[in-house]
């Protein structure tokens, strides 16, 4: 057989979280799914030994924990931000993406990244992960999508104030994520006929237009063109009856108005297992759940279960996409 492309795991801020749970998640998963650590070996714990990986040899792996070295400027400190390794964090991103490219590694998963830290040690000026890989594999239309075993979710919109939800959610955006989300669901989660219940904007789901009308006029219209092409959605629905256990039977996918109405119940069903899935990338890129937790970072608190489920569902779409072609 030959030896399978591994997965590349970016160090995220080291002054967090990332790579304690990486390296108890690598105990687990090690010897069933390739992986490479895309970090600094001075970050490791003392004594901690490594195999030094190259992508001129993609495919040559060492039986034990895997390194790509990252140059860092400073040792990390649990907890403690250091904008000056800012630079060493993004060129972890931007190595793995263009591995991941050039057909050198088989996709990646993310380590977390604190953005104000990156904004300040190297003017990072995207706001999270997800941008990032979308300008460099050149895509407008990423799409982000949390999930666990009970429930997929996406926020049509993400990280900006409750205030400008209503006016950021334009026809466009809600054609172009739906459409990515239905083929992503296709291709890389093996489900042939995606069903996609979607969320009102407003309580009740403007509760026939007394609570508001953009459900009526605007969302529920935009639904009706997409069923139009075959497309197996339906909403908008009230969103606080669409998470209970029969609820989320009859769908595949939730599609959410804004941040925390996707994953306030994901959350809930999941806490320590959730992953986040990039969708209309031409890469397979994951990550955790959670943040770099300063707050707990170095102590041995850190929960691994969603490294450890962020690094099988990259594995896992990599296999979907490789058994489509």
């Amino acid at each position: 057989m030959i030896p399978r492309l591994p997965i590349a795991v970016t160090c995220g801020d080291p002054a967090g979280i990332g790579t304690e749970v990486f390296l108890a998640a690598h105990e687990e998963i090690n010897q069933e799914i390739p992986i490479v650590w895309f970090g600094d070996s001075q970050h490791l714990p003392k004594g901690k030994s490594f195999t030094a990986w190259s992508p001129d040899k993609p495919r040559s792996l060492g039986p034990g924990l895997n390194l790509y070295q990252i140059n860092f400027k400073n040792l990390a400190v649990p907890g403690h931000a250091d904008p000056e390794n800012a630079a060493g964090v993004i060129n972890a991103i931007k190595t793995a993406a263009n591995f991941a490219n050039e057909g050198k590694v088989a996709g990646l998963c993310t380590a977390p990244i604190n953005k104000k830290t990156l904004k300040v040690g190297a003017n990072f000026d995207f706001p999270g992960h997800t941008e990032y890989l979308a300008h460099l594999c050149g895509v407008k239309n990423a799409v982000m999508m949390l999930i666990c075993p009970q429930l997929r979710v996406v926020p049509l919109t993400i990280h900006i104030p409750i205030c400008d939800v209503a006016t950021n959610i334009t026809k466009k955006l809600f054609q172009t994520t739906v459409k990515t989300v239905c083929s992503s669901l296709i291709k890389d989660f093996n489900i042939k006929d995606p069903r996609i219940s979607v969320a009102g904007l407003n309580p009740h789901a403007s509760e026939g237009g007394s609570i508001g009308d953009d459900d009526i006029k605007r969302i529920g219209p935009w639904i009706t063109q997409l069923r139009s092409t075959g497309i197996s959605i339906f909403g908008p629905n009230s969103a606080d009856t669409m998470f209970h256990s029969v609820a989320r039977s009859e769908y595949d996918v939730a599609v959410c108005m804004y941040h925390d109405q996707a994953l306030i119940p994901l959350k809930t069903l999941d806490f320590y297992g959730g992953t986040n899935v990039t969708l209309g990338l031409p890469i397979v890129r994951t990550s955790p759940d959670h943040g770099t937790a300063f707050d707990i970072a170095g102590q041995g608190l850190a929960n691994k279960k969603s490294m450890v489920e962020a690094i099988k569902t990259a594995d896992f779409i990599i296999k979907a996409r490789h058994n489509a072609n």
